[in-house]
């Protein structure tokens, strides 16, 4: 970005980011511009990593990007990398947001890495050689297999089913998933099941590892993509028959008598919600990181259409209601910013506990489509039929904001979540006399009572006449009350 010292230099000084890391983000911001955006336009998928194109231009990339100690930057030093916390992150996804390979180039694609953060955590030594360290590496990708046809964003409602086969030792997965994303590329799934039909309604599912294929190579029996949906038109382009790869990202998928070791639980039996949560609290405010980068550009392209553009004897730029629409959309942009800054950074003071910024998380999650749809959407209508047309990325950027308020549980849920935390901080400071409930204690009338009684003799002591303090028809009325 040009401005990088107007748009993000102010912030960096005021939450005290050292000059070093500042130089990092400099260079990022250069090179995901120079070398990575310009991927962005061959439309194969970042995820298919046996892409021949992708094979052969990532790898140099993700080289020097490694070489500049900005690899992984979400995971800590014992697996490998820099230890950098959720403010740094956020940061950095400032600048990947915008371009769609930038998170692969950089080691730090959803849904990989909070997968890799389950790995890391419930995962055995034979796993995390198998599979984590090939994610991390970007040799492999992986899918998150979680969301059901029938059960939309209440996942108590799941009926996908795993059961042990104490015969074999062995866990029998039968069920269907969908909006399983990458889940035609992916060497594996982490899949949440039921486990016990008849448990508390957060303890009766268990996650699980489930391998793509098997030890041999052949595929592992039983699973089934039914179809891949795609969303809008970018993952057109997606549609990979020749490769075996037909549709969308986004796989309708079965799994009928899938058999797994017992070992391939992930943390305890019944403890699937818990294990869940170590990816989607993280996960959610990344959606705001990357949203402010994809603004962003939508908010210099609008300005420099603003000013290149003439129509009747004038450019866009010298009309009222472009200005306002630039003027609505910088106060837009650079609140969200602060407000996913501000979370960051506070989720870094206690990273272990997230529900100390829950509300803080929630409130970035639902604001995000929101901020997409308000500033892209004035950016395209700035360009009028060519803002809407398959040659700009603008329709693309509000359809995301679109899937931004879906995806890991819609905006409604996150803003209930919200208000739910804000309203348990009143319950001390209801109102309990009827008095107080039906006029209120903030009532004037009563506040103008209670502060006559209090400054009066004050006032008297001093020698100053209280009929100072009852002059106008207020105070008439107050002086009925006494």
């Amino acid at each position: 970005m040009q401005d990088f010292e107007d748009f993000l230099g102010r912030d960096l000084r005021l939450f005290g980011v050292d000059d070093a890391f500042i130089e990092k983000l400099k260079w990022m911001d250069k090179f995901v511009l120079e070398e990575v955006e310009p991927l962005d336009t061959f439309g194969f998928s970042p995820y298919d990593t046996t892409h021949p194109a992708r094979a052969a231009l990532f790898p140099p990339l993700q080289e020097k990007v490694r070489n500049m100690g900005l690899w992984a930057c979400h995971l800590g030093k014992e697996l490998g990398g820099p230890g950098y916390g959720q403010f740094k992150l956020a940061l950095m996804n400032l600048i990947l947001g915008r371009s769609k390979c930038a998170s692969k180039i950089f080691g730090t694609a959803a849904p990989d890495t909070g997968n890799m953060e389950i790995l890391a955590h419930y995962g055995t030594v034979d796993q995390k050689n198998r599979y984590l360290n090939d994610l991390i590496e970007d040799r492999i990708s992986s899918c998150y297999s979680m969301t059901e046809p029938h059960a939309g964003a209440d996942p108590t409602l799941f009926k996908c089913r795993a059961d042990l086969d104490t015969k074999t030792n062995e866990w029998v997965i039968n069920g269907e998933k969908i909006w399983s994303s990458s889940a035609k590329y992916a060497s594996f799934f982490l899949v949440l099941c039921v486990t016990d039909v008849n448990g508390p309604r957060h303890n009766k599912m268990s996650m699980f590892i489930v391998p793509a294929k098997q030890r041999n190579g052949s595929p592992t029996p039983g699973i089934k993509l039914l179809r891949n949906i795609g969303v809008g038109i970018g993952e057109l382009d997606l549609h990979d028959p020749e490769r075996g790869l037909p549709g969308g990202d986004h796989s309708y998928m079965r799994y009928t008598n899938v058999r797994i070791p017992f070992d391939h639980l992930l943390g305890n039996r019944g403890d699937g919600f818990k294990v869940a949560q170590t990816r989607l609290s993280g996960g959610r405010i990344h959606y705001g990181m990357r949203t402010i980068g994809i603004c962003k550009r939508a908010f210099d392209m609008m300005c420099e259409r603003a000013q290149s553009r003439t129509t009747q004897g004038e450019k866009l730029g010298a009309k009222q209601m472009t200005q306002e629409k630039i003027a609505d959309s910088w106060m837009e942009l650079e609140q969200f910013k602060l407000l996913v800054l501000r979370t960051a950074w506070l989720i870094d003071q206690n990273p272990k506990d997230y529900r100390a910024v829950r509300k803080d998380i929630a409130a970035c999650k639902a604001m995000t489509p929101r901020v997409i749809a308000s500033i892209c959407t004035k950016a395209m209508r700035l360009h009028g039929g060519i803002g809407l047309s398959w040659e700009m990325p603008l329709l693309g950027y509000v359809l995301s904001g679109h899937v931004m308020g879906i995806a890991d549980g819609p905006s409604e849920v996150h803003k209930i979540t919200l208000a739910r935390q804000v309203l348990a901080r009143y319950v001390d400071r209801a109102a309990t006399t009827p008095e107080d409930i039906h006029f209120t204690k903030y009532n004037l009338l009563k506040r103008k009572k209670a502060a006559f009684a209090k400054y009066a003799p004050i006032l008297k002591e001093a020698g100053v006449d209280v009929k100072w303090l009852k002059r106008g028809m207020v105070n008439e009325m107050i002086q009925s009350m006494l």
